[in-house]
């Protein structure tokens, strides 16, 4: 089933009539559209006349080269990414993306985002990142044989820098207000492929999104060939909503579906710089930060991803607090589904909608519960002459 890549080139998401090659990726934006207070993103444009519908017949099952007619060319061996498990909960579906090789999402985006890098010849990998981004570019880079430079910071999950490193990736803390000019600096001088974002408001890697489309395209099959009515996304960058969104565009382009599912970012209530643009009609915003523990969904700054996939979907952005994503990660554990914290905020935000809805709905769930702060660091004292009573109570 497995094909050459249909891709044809690149598009700016602030003009369409903006066209580039597909190579090299434009991982500073459009150059054209962006200006010094937004930077527009990249999208992939494809040959879809030539694609064949009998694409969706197979199984949703790992490696998403199973989809590469409708990926950019993909050239880093397979860690067995995607074909993730839909598990019902409550009157949702959990799509649990913690069951990937790195626990995470992410795994996804990079085995696209470093198949570029190997594409373009480049010597090697770096990522500003404090989780689940840095390991997974790091895991990737090293099944491709690349070296990775990952920037984190200093209070990132210690257990997280360890992860990194054991892929043999070079793990410096750094401040954070210094991760973006240093990540600069090793693509100009060293020649890195950029796997994460470089740009004032967010772009991140043009190709990014289109691993992430791979989701749609289970959910699809999953649910019995039926597009949910709405989909709840953990967002930080809005890379992730934004690639489901576009996966389920592409099935209504391809006459596999009739309609698309109603998309909802959900973001940490001490942020939300897509809820603040979709509020003001800004292509994209930045916000102050306030204190929150759900890290990968906490950030300043929005992109304009986000901000079309739940305007055009005709969604909502949902702000979730602390307390709201502890519920819901603890009674997702209760089932057996352990989530990093920010990785419960499609849950979390669904309960906060409190609304109904006219089909299945799908909470994705991102990460690994640990993936969280202080996960590890907690003893519990010995019991030193046990009883059954010490086993019940």
């Amino acid at each position: 089933m497995n094909g050459s890549s249909l891709a044809l080139r690149q598009r700016s998401l602030g003009d369409p009539s903006a066209e580039y090659p597909l190579f090299p990726p434009l991982t500073r934006g459009c150059p054209r559209t962006s200006t010094d207070e937004i930077a527009y993103p990249l999208d992939v444009v494809y040959d879809y006349a030539k694609a064949d519908r009998a694409l969706f017949d197979q199984e949703p099952g790992p490696d998403l080269a199973r989809w590469s007619p409708l990926l950019p060319p993909l050239a880093v061996p397979t860690l067995g990414e995607g074909g993730t498990p839909l598990v019902e909960f409550e009157d949702v579906h959990i799509k649990d993306e913690s069951r990937n090789p790195t626990w995470s999402h992410k795994d996804r985006l990079n085995r696209v985002a470093v198949s570029a890098a190997v594409a373009a010849g480049a010597p090697g990998v770096v990522v500003a990142s404090s989780g689940n981004h840095g390991a997974s570019a790091a895991a990737y880079a090293a099944r491709a044989g690349l070296p990775a430079i990952v920037l984190s910071s200093a209070d990132s999950p210690p257990a997280v820098q360890t992860f990194a490193r054991a892929y043999g990736a070079k793990v410096v803390s750094v401040p954070v207000a210094a991760r973006w000019p240093l990540l600069r600096e090793v693509v100009d001088r060293l020649g890195y492929h950029p796997v994460s974002n470089q740009t004032v408001t967010h772009t991140g890697h043009p190709f990014g999104p289109e691993g992430y489309k791979t989701i749609a395209y289970e959910l699809f099959l999953q649910l019995g060939r039926t597009v949910p009515a709405a989909v709840l996304v953990p967002t930080g960058y809005a890379e992730l909503l934004y690639g489901v969104w576009k996966g389920f565009t592409e099935l209504r382009l391809l006459g596999l579906a009739e309609r698309t599912p109603r998309m909802f970012s959900c973001e940490s209530a001490a942020g939300g710089p897509h809820a603040r643009a979709l509020a003001t009609g800004a292509p994209a915003a930045i916000v102050e930060l306030g204190p929150t523990e759900a890290y990968s969904v906490a950030g300043t700054v929005g992109g304009h991803r986000g901000v079309l996939a739940v305007r055009d979907s005709g969604g909502e952005a949902v702000l979730v607090t602390d307390d709201e994503l502890r519920r819901a990660q603890r009674d997702l554990a209760g089932q057996g589904l352990w989530q990093e914290l920010s990785g419960a905020a499609g849950l979390a935000g669904y309960r906060r909608l409190r609304r109904e809805f006219d089909g299945p709905v799908v909470c994705v769930a991102t990460s690994s519960g640990f993936k969280d702060m202080g996960v590890g660091g907690e003893r519990h004292p010995m019991i030193e002459n046990p009883t059954l009573d010490d086993l019940v109570n």
